[in-house]
C-alpha cells in the first residue's frame, strides 16, 4: 500500500526526464500466478480503495509469506500500471526485484536459527552466494541512466538465479 500511495504522489510531481525505482523482491516471482483479472485489480485499483480487494482481506492470505509476496507481486503490477501514467510526462519507472543481500539484518539471519536455510539455498543456486547492495545499486544506477531511457515499466530479478533454481533446479520445492 504505502508503494502504491508513493508512486501515485511521485507521478503528479514527476518532471520529464524524471526515473523511479522501486524495490520489490523475488518473493513476489515465487508465488502462483494470480491471473489476469487479479494482476489488472493490484495494478489498476485506486490506491484508497487497494485494501479493500476481496484477495487482500485477512481471512484469504494464508500466513505473512502469502502477505508479502502479494505486496510484492502488487508493487511489480503498479509499477507496470504507473509507467503508462509516467509516460505521458515523459518519464519513467521501473522496479528491482532482489533476492536475498548480504546487509547486518541478513547476517544475523544467516548466524541464526535459519542460517542452514540460507546457506542450502546459496549453495543451490546459480551464483552460489547471496547478492550485495553495491549490485542492487550498480543495477538502479543502469536503468535510471538517460542511455537505459526506453526502459519503463520493467521488473528486474537480481537474485543469483535462486528463482530460476526454485523452479527448475535443485531448490524446487518438495511435493
Amino acid at each position: 500500500y504505502g508503494t502504491a500511495v508513493l508512486m501515485e504522489e511521485i507521478g503528479k510531481l514527476i518532471e520529464p526526464n524524471g526515473v523511479g525505482v522501486t524495490i520489490s523482491s523475488q518473493s513476489g516471482h515465487r508465488m502462483p500466478a494470480l491471473g489476469e483479472k487479479k494482476d489488472r485489480l493490484l495494478a489498476t485499483t485506486p490506491v484508497e480503495e487497494l485494501l479493500s480487494l476481496d484477495f487482500l482481506q485477512p481471512e484469504n492470505i494464508s500466513n505473512t509469506l502469502h502477505a508479502y509476496q502479494l505486496a510484492k507481486r502488487c508493487n511489480v503490477k503498479r509499477v507496470m500500471a504507473e509507467a503508462v501514467k509516467w509516460g505521458t510526462k515523459k518519464a519513467r519507472i521501473n522496479s528491482i526485484s532482489p533476492g536475498i543481500i548480504v546487509t547486518p539484518l541478513a547476517i544475523d539471519e544467516f548466524n541464526g536459527p535459519r542460517g542452514s536455510f540460507y546457506k542450502e539455498m546459496f549453495a543451490k543456486c546459480p551464483a552460489g552466494r547471496p547478492g550485495t547492495a553495491d549490485e542492487v545499486a550498480d543495477l538502479a544506477q543502469l536503468i535510471m541512466d538517460p542511455r537505459s531511457s526506453f526502459i519503463t515499466g520493467s521488473d528486474f530479478l537480481i537474485d543469483g538465479g535462486a528463482t530460476a533454481s526454485y523452479f527448475y533446479g535443485p531448490l524446487q520445492p518438495k511435493a
